[in-house]
Order: C-alpha cells, then sequence, then structure tokens
C-alpha cells in the first residue's frame, strides 16, 4: 500500500495544506485513500469534518485520529495512505515514520529559521535506510512564496546545494486559506478559476506519479525441468543431480527457514510504545 507522509519538524510549515490536497487529487484520480492525521493538533481531522458537512457531495477521503485504536487491515476501497506528520520530529520516532512511508514532501518555507530546520532534519533523514537506498524518496516543496521575490530562486538554491530535489513553489494565494476554511482543495474547485495554482502543482504530481500508480508486479518465471541429456542409449539428467539432490533439499529447507524468520514480523514491544501513541494503522507496518 503506497504511502506518502509530510514531513517537517517546524510548525507552520504548511505540511496540512499539503497533506489535504494530496488526499483529494487522489480521490478525483479515484484513488481510495486515507488521511492520517498523526499531527496532534488534529487539523486535517479538523478540516475532514468541514468538508463532510459543507460538501457532502465531495469525494470522500477517509480518516483516522491520532487516539483511533490501530487497524488489522486497510478499510475496504482504501489503497493509499497520506500521513500529515507532528512538528518536533526526531530520533526514533522521525525514523519510524520513515519506515511506513515510500515519500516524502518536505515543505519549507524561505526563511533563515525554516531553512535551517529542515537542513538538520534532512542530515538526520538521509543516514536511514530507506532513504539512503531509495525506497523512500524525498523532496522539497517551497511554501507561501511571493514569485515578485527572489525567494524561489533562493529555495532552488539552498535544496540544489544539498542534493534535494526540489519541485517549484506553491504561492502565498488567499484561495489556500479559503479552501482550508471550506473543507475543499484546489482540485475541487473549478478548473478554469484555480488554473495558476493547479500549474504549480503539476511538478508535484508528476513527482507522486510512480507511487500514486505503481507499476503491475513482476509475474514470476516458470520452474524449468532438469537438463535431459542424450548419451547413446542412456537418457540422464544434467550432471550429478541425483548425487547431490540430498544436500539441495537441505539447503532449501535451511533457507526457507532463514526466510521465514527473516519475515517474521517486529513485535511492538520491539519497535517501542510509539506506534500505539500515534494510532498507526497495523495494516502500515511493514514485515
Amino acid at each position: 500500500m503506497p504511502v506518502i507522509a509530510v514531513v517537517n519538524r517546524k510548525g507552520g510549515s504548511g505540511k496540512s495544506t499539503i497533506a489535504t490536497h494530496i488526499a483529494a487529487y487522489c480521490t478525483h484520480q479515484n484513488i481510495g485513500v486515507m488521511l492520517g492525521d498523526v499531527d496532534r493538533q488534529q487539523s486535517t481531522r479538523s478540516w475532514l469534518k468541514l468538508r463532510e458537512q459543507r460538501h457532502p457531495q465531495a469525494k470522500q477521503i477517509l480518516g483516522w485520529a491520532v487516539n483511533q485504536s490501530s487497524a488489522l487491515r486497510a478499510p475496504t476501497g482504501v489503497s493509499h495512505v497520506v500521513l500529515d506528520t507532528p512538528g518536533g520530529l526526531y530520533g526514533l520516532d522521525l525514523a519510524r515514520i520513515v519506515m511506513f512511508a515510500d515519500a516524502i514532501i518536505m515543505p519549507i518555507c524561505n526563511s533563515v529559521f525554516d531553512r535551517d530546520s529542515a537542513a538538520q532534519c534532512w542530515d538526520e533523514l538521509k543516514i536511514l535506510p530507506r532513504i539512503s537506498t531509495g525506497r523512500c524518496k524525498l523532496a522539497v516543496v517551497g511554501m507561501r512564496v511571493d514569485h515578485r521575490t527572489l525567494d524561489s530562486a533562493a529555495l532552488t538554491q539552498w535544496a540544489t546545494s544539498r542534493g534535494l530535489p526540489y519541485l517549484g513553489a506553491l504561492r502565498d494565494a488567499p484561495t489556500y486559506v479559503q479552501c482550508i476554511e471550506q473543507g475543499v482543495t484546489l482540485f475541487d474547485l473549478p478548473k478554469e478559476t484555480v488554473a495558476q495554482d493547479l500549474a504549480q502543482w503539476q511538478p508535484i504530481v508528476d513527482w507522486l506519479s510512480p507511487v500514486l500508480f505503481p507499476p503491475p508486479p513482476v509475474a514470476s518465471q516458470p520452474i524449468q525441468p532438469p537438463r535431459q541429456i542424450s548419451l547413446g542409449n542412456e537418457t540422464i539428467k544434467s550432471a550429478r543431480v541425483g548425487s547431490l539432490q540430498p544436500v539441495q533439499q537441505s539447503l532449501v529447507a535451511g533457507e526457507r527457514i532463514a526466510q521465514k524468520q527473516s519475515m517474521l514480523p517486529v513485535t511492538n514491544e520491539k519497535r517501542g510504545g510509539f506506534l500505539e501513541s500515534l494510532g498507526i494503522p497495523g495494516f502500515l507496518r511493514r514485515k
């Protein structure tokens, strides 16, 4: 199940705006999505209530709260998850979010405080195995950028100097505030009225596309029977197959046992109490 997390340890960076818009984009692509409000402020939870009350005709987005008991399986119809994370994530808390994520978007405003905070967060993230190996990809999005200034160029230079993909900037437009107040997003409005802002979202959705629409799994190749060799009047299997069979069987059995042991789920006791405290559904826990 693809999981997209919106991460920035500094509060007020625009995480909830990004998370709600990605979730709404998914619904308009006929993707069953759940918006996980891991942030204890419950910003997206409140937004979902507004959406349900004022726009019952809008495409549904499922949600869960931080104090909700963990689910054993994904709700029916849900195939993707968007996580709105809290500020101040450090150490194991940050690493455990990455354990669930396939892609991370880091929103950042152009101030020295925001850039320094994001740089420290990136220094911590880039050494985590899922990030360093590319299994979880990460990119930066500029927030509340006035394109009449040099803010966007400054953020581009900042991201490039740290080897971070920069997906562009979202302008400081009153439309975003109005959307949040109404429980909608730009993707729910008539395209002609928000064309300029939707154009700024295109690089973001393009970057997310491989995660939102993963390719189908490659079918495994059928096992070929042992090759037979004809020698005069005798037909034999490939060299020494019979003599090696007992050894092969013992190796395969041992390998299967090792594989089963490696695939055993990590217990919550080993992961600590963080999962329960955040209400992370069980179906997100990677085996």
